[in-house]
């Protein structure tokens, strides 16, 4: 894999004229798609944006928001947001480099595309060759993230996952290391950490033990999940929780239990994408969740965790035309295109319809590049701690370091 100038599918002149282009669309500068005129891209955000009079300790008023249509008060709420990102990031949005390296899974969540269940799918593993080599790619890109995502895939034992941490972190001493691989043990977590990995993304998906049983099979566990991120935090990782919006059987007192939970858990990250379902699972027939509701879950977040990292996600971008700027523009600050092998992308398949799998990484980069600073923010390659994060090292004895 190679960074090249034909990689690029716009060019100088399109790139003057304030088009960006990518296999999911060309984007004009200071205008907008589907006659959306909601924002106003190139206009600065969050100058003299208004506080919001909410209580985030108040579960009647984050109720009242997370259900309230009125343009009004949602528009008050998403310049409180960014007024709160803000004062801790300013314009900056970080990107990350996203490697989906497996998408095998034991597991059979009911949402899932790529569910132990899901017979039509093709698998894959990527060869520590391969994701070292997403690595370099990355790195030539300007990545100072790479984020290492994979289904809860058995054939990647503490073992394996730990010397392609060691390999990883030997020739990338500076970048920041984040896994996203699901449930392990603490011990495995600990090995983790000690081979290299700085963050761990571990969606909890619904707060609730209820509604947590009619979206996974008897054998999981809301309980050990909770237990896992608490584990991490303790271990020393910058921890990521997060959650779907709109999922079969959610309600608003769901949400509210998810943001409560956020609450007490205070992680360094949160990922909170609409569902969006998938033909070959058994919710591939209810609709998707609301686009317009995720975004006041992010903004409400953001006001709860004014320092979190909070990305603006694929799926975002994959239910709008513009679902990843407006989720910036709703309080979130980050983005992960994506530097897995373009051949496997398609395969790594969540959900149904997922953008940019025919992008080369160039293209991705280049693309978001121009369409956040479009919107008047101001993209940062660099490794992006939340604010204020005081790293600690694991201590060989085993220790945990308070």
């Amino acid at each position: 894999m190679r960074f090249t100038e034909d990689m690029r599918h716009t060019t100088p002149e399109d790139n003057q004229a304030g088009l960006f282009s990518c296999n999911d669309g060309i984007y004009p500068a200071g205008g907008s798609l589907e006659g959306d005129d909601s924002l106003r891209p190139g206009n600065p955000p969050d100058k003299e944006a208004p506080v919001m009079p909410l209580d985030p300790h108040s579960d009647k008023a984050l109720l009242h928001f997370i259900t309230t249509e009125d343009p009004e008060e949602t528009e008050a709420l998403f310049a409180a947001a960014r007024e709160v990102r803000s004062s801790h990031y300013g314009r900056d949005v970080y990107f990350r480099g996203l490697i989906e390296f497996s998408n095998y899974c034991e597991n059979n969540c009911y949402y899932c595309g790529i569910r132990a269940g899901n017979r039509r799918l093709k698998r894959y593993r990527l060869s520590l060759e391969e994701i070292l080599g997403c690595c370099r790619l990355g790195d030539l890109l300007g990545y100072r993230t790479f984020v290492f995502q994979s289904g809860e895939d058995p054939w990647f034992t503490d073992d394996r996952i730990e010397a392609m941490l060691e390999a990883v972190r030997g020739e990338f001493p500076d970048h920041a290391i984040t896994l996203s691989i699901g449930e392990r043990s603490r011990a495995g977590y600990e090995r983790f950490f000690r081979a290299g990995a700085n963050r761990y993304l571990l969606r909890h998906e619904t707060a609730s033990e209820e509604h947590y049983r009619k979206l996974h099979p008897r054998r999981m566990s809301l309980r050990e999940r909770k237990q896992c991120l608490w584990d991490l935090k303790d271990i020393g990782y910058q921890v990521g929780a997060g959650f779907m919006v709109g999922t079969p059987f959610q309600t608003p007192k769901n949400l509210l239990e998810d943001l409560r939970f956020l609450r007490d858990l205070e992680p360094h990250m949160v990922g909170i994408g609409p569902f969006l379902p998938q033909e070959d699972t058994p919710f591939g027939n209810y609709p998707p969740g609301s686009f317009e509701q995720t975004l006041r879950m992010i903004a409400l977040t953001r006001l709860l965790l004014p320092r979190a990292l909070i990305p603006a996600t694929t799926a975002l971008g994959t239910i709008s035309p513009l679902g990843r700027e407006k989720g910036l523009m709703a309080g979130a600050n980050v983005v992960m295109p994506n530097l897995s092998p373009k051949d496997v992308r398609e395969f790594y398949a969540l959900y149904d319809h997922k953008i940019c799998t025919g992008d080369e990484a160039a293209e991705c980069r280049l693309c978001m590049e121009g369409r956040i600073r479009n919107f008047g923010f101001e993209p940062n390659m660099a490794r992006g701690d939340m604010a204020g994060w005081e790293a600690r090292k694991f201590p060989r004895a085993g220790v945990i370091q308070q």
